[in-house]
């Protein structure tokens, strides 16, 4: 259960993270008030809350970028009700996270931003492209990277798909004065691969399995997948390109064989 929780749905296994905490942080406190008559300040609990709530996590298994969200979740609640904020202060910043993070609950995949160091190894790799290329960047962010990549190869085709409302408007606001690069409020799973020589994505573990199987159903042969960090379970790169960055990530590269997945083959 836990597995298919972290899988699929994250978010509950979070929650859950946070209500466990929660209710240890609770007994604890009872006993401790009734051994010694000492009690926390609310914010001293809070921050034993996230700090219980961020190891739950990661004992559990959830991704990494979950760590400073179970952190911080609790003691962010209660500086926000004790602070002298206006009611119309929280519905703003509840609003803004929906727009940004809006992804990371139907798709299980939240903000990332490529980096300097992974843009120069992409744009190394692009080079050996042909002229004319067609790149796509499944769920482009704020599109720097890929507007960057864009002027840097005017001869190229640059797509972004993006389904965070306010992150897609930046991002096609600032694709709109490049004639070879577009922004497409779209989701990745919608979007057909079959015209691009690379596919780049910076997504998280939950949905590799299934994109590789959509890459092997509509890619071309020597098309290339390229993935920041995340792995394909059980499918080794054609090639692994270190990143100097600090994460000491890497870019994980799949040249497309024209295999088709089994169960495909008939409605190819």
């Amino acid at each position: 259960m836990i597995a298919r929780l972290r899988n699929r749905f994250p978010a509950l296994l979070a929650l859950l993270c946070q209500l466990v905490a929660v209710a240890l942080v609770f007994a604890c406190l009872q006993l401790l008030s009734g051994m010694s008559g000492w009690r926390p300040t609310l914010m001293q609990a809070a921050l034993a809350q996230g700090a219980l709530a961020a190891g739950l996590g990661v004992w559990l298994g959830l991704s990494r970028w979950w760590l400073p969200i179970n952190l911080v979740f609790v003691p962010g609640l209660v500086l926000a009700i004790t602070s002298a904020l206006p009611p119309w202060a929280y519905l703003l910043g509840f609003l803004f996270l929906l727009l940004v993070n809006w992804n990371s609950f139907g798709e299980r995949v939240p903000l990332y931003l490529s980096g300097k160091e992974c843009e120069r190894k992409l744009g190394e790799l692009l080079a050996g492209q042909p002229p004319g290329f067609a790149f796509v960047d499944l769920g482009c962010g704020l599109a720097g990277t890929l507007c960057r990549l864009a002027k840097r190869y005017p001869k190229g085709h640059f797509v972004g798909v993006e389904t965070a409302p306010l992150v897609f408007l930046v991002a096609w606001l600032r694709s709109l004065p490049l004639g070879n690069c577009r922004v497409r409020y779209l989701s990745l799973w919608k979007t057909d691969l079959v015209a691009f020589d690379v596919v780049y994505c910076f997504l998280s573990p939950a949905p590799m399995a299934a994109l590789w199987r959509k890459a092997q159903a509509e890619m071309q042969p020597g098309a290339l997948l390229v993935s920041n960090s995340f792995a394909v379970p059980g499918v080794a790169p054609s090639e692994e390109i270190p990143l100097e960055d600090w994460r000491q990530s890497r870019l994980l590269v799949w040249r497309m064989d024209g295999a088709v997945p089994a169960g495909l083959e008939e409605n190819r």
